[in-house]
């Protein structure tokens, strides 16, 4: 059980805030809110105090019957600053909706009401989670402010895309969905064990962009046949469910996988290299993290037939192959300060890590991971996965697990290089 405070500000998607205060305490939590004067305007205070068990504040001047505590603490003896005492008692802060003007103010420093002097004088970790029309979200200065708030360390929790709350409007500004939420929420409550072991390591990966490429792509002999490899997708399955459960914005581009799709996660399909290339041209400059496990093709057949090839008459067939784009290659090329790039290398035998060695300096990579797919028990098609973590600092070998606890591993590993480079930076 955590201690929530949920900061409410003057959008229209604040009702999506009661929802997430429900969740919340079904889930055990117990949630404070506070409101900016506006945000009373969508959703009044009666119906959070409600879900809550407890009152709801807008103004430091109001005095705080509770006196600072959540639901089930004892009160102090003294009346405490609402703003101070509230933050104090807090495990984690959500400002959701977070309007363009509430980012302003955060980004800026401003504590002109109760919800950003509470936000300024947090030790607990802050989330924002902007709501608002997509024009003002794709504004220069929003960006701008949320780029200052995440290098503070403030963890932003991606807007979705679909209709917004103008007549006919469509785009990029919707509130996340309450479960997203939440999820964000416990990922960053769960981060504090980072320094234990086991699934605690990992931290949490709030307010980052993850991009998962997964499956084996199929190169076209004619219209039937293809040129393919034995790649399920599984292990890229299990990056973007670690990586979603880790509070991260996740997309998937899968090629030609046929497993169950996690709720919190955006996919993209596609079939040839060429097509894994291009759609992940188009999301890789707002990508942090980069996990490449897809089984890109090395070669297609130079040519396709637009029909199927008949069996009758012939003696044989002979296919002349041309090399497909070198696609971590020409994202690593392309790569920006800040940005996170693994590779995955399946290898047969001897020589996988000084080979993986080699694949990391030569594609200016973060780390390698390799698999011995010479191995039945793991890698291709199997739920298990053996493998070893190569970095510019060293080897680490992730024992046999389910695929889903080796991605756990294989991010933390990410988080210890982000965090590592990150101390670097403010050097």
């Amino acid at each position: 059980m955590a201690r929530i405070l949920l900061g409410v500000s003057g959008g229209i998607a604040a009702y999506k805030a009661l929802e997430l205060v429900r969740l919340a305490t079904r889930a055990g939590h117990v949630v404070r809110v506070v409101q900016t004067p506006a945000a009373q305007r969508f959703a009044g205070a009666a119906s959070f105090a409600a879900l809550t068990g407890a009152p709801v504040l807008t103004s430091e001047w109001e005095r705080d019957p509770a006196r600072g505590a959540f639901p089930g603490q004892d009160p102090p003896a003294h009346d405490p600053a609402s703003h101070l005492e509230l933050v104090r008692n807090a495990d984690a802060y959500l400002v959701a909706p977070a309007t363009a003007n509430t980012l302003a103010k955060l980004a800026h420093g401003l504590a002109d009401n109760l919800l950003t002097s509470a936000a300024l004088a947090a030790r607990c970790p802050l989330l924002v989670a902007p709501a608002m029309n997509h024009a003002m979200y794709e504004h220069a200065a929003t960006q701008a402010n949320l780029r200052t708030l995440r290098d503070r360390g403030v963890g932003v929790i991606e807007p979705d895309t679909g209709a917004l709350a103008t007549k006919d409007e469509w785009g990029v500004g919707r509130l996340a969905e309450p479960e997203r939420l939440l999820a964000a929420v416990e990922a960053v409550l769960r981060a504090p064990r980072a320094a234990g072991a086991g699934r605690g390591r990992e931290g949490h990966l709030v307010g980052l962009r993850v991009l998962v490429t997964a499956g084996g792509t199929r190169e076209p002999i004619d219209s039937v046949r293809y040129v393919g490899n034995r790649s399920s997708g599984r292990m890229g399955w299990a990056l973007a469910e670690a990586a979603a459960g880790l509070g991260a914005d996740v997309r998937v581009i899968a090629a030609n996988v046929a497993l169950p799709r996690h709720p919190r996660v955006r996919y993209v399909d596609v079939v040839t290299a060429a097509e894994l290339l291009a759609a992940a041209e188009q999301a890789f400059p707002e990508t942090d993290i980069l996990l490449m496990a897809a089984a890109v093709a090395d070669f297609r057949p130079a040519r396709t037939a637009e029909t199927k090839l008949k069996k009758e008459g012939r003696d044989g067939l002979r296919l002349d192959l041309e090399p497909t784009t070198d696609v971590l290659a020409a994202l690593s090329a392309a790569r920006r300060p800040g940005q996170t790039l693994v590779g995955f290398a399946a290898e047969h035998g001897d020589g996988a890590v000084a080979s993986a060695r080699q694949k990391l300096v030569r594609k200016r990579l973060d780390a390698v991971v390799v698999n011995d797919i010479a191995r039945a028990d793991i890698g291709f098609e199997g739920t298990h996965n053996e493998v070893t973590v190569v970095t510019a600092g060293g080897a680490r070998r992730v024992p046999r697990a389910s695929k889903l606890d080796v991605a756990r591993e294989i991010l933390a590993t990410v988080t210890e290089l982000r965090a590592g480079a990150a101390g670097e930076a403010r050097r």
